[in-house]
């Protein structure tokens, strides 16, 4: 087995062609895969605002709003993101995220998936 050294590598915030759509309102496009990310995987999302996605998941995330502004957690838990911020949710974060204005953030999973 060739194993590769460790390296830098650049990734672009676009979304292309490679999207994975989810319903009509949210685009999931690939970065950092598990088989190369080892125990981080990474990628971005768009989501149209009104658009919104059920939480909890079975790992952490930490979001990077680079436009828009999201709504992330329970109804009366839930906390306000707006571009340039970034957030943290835990394994298991009850709620939903629900975008408030069209919204681009880049997405980093721990562990990978």
């Amino acid at each position: 087995m060739v194993v590769t050294p460790p390296r830098a590598r650049v990734f672009s915030s676009a979304i292309g062609e490679d999207a994975v759509r989810f319903g009509d309102r949210i685009l999931i496009a690939p970065g950092l895969g598990k088989e190369a990310g080892g125990a981080m995987s990474a990628y971005t999302s768009f989501l149209a605002a009104g658009a919104q996605a059920d939480l909890p998941a079975s790992y952490a995330e930490v979001w990077v709003v680079l436009s828009g502004v999201l709504r992330v957690g329970a109804r009366g838990d839930a906390v306000t993101v707006h571009a340039g911020e970034f957030v943290h949710v835990p394994e298991q974060t009850p709620g939903v995220v629900e975008a408030i204005e069209d919204t681009t953030m880049v997405c980093v999973s721990a562990p990978a998936h």
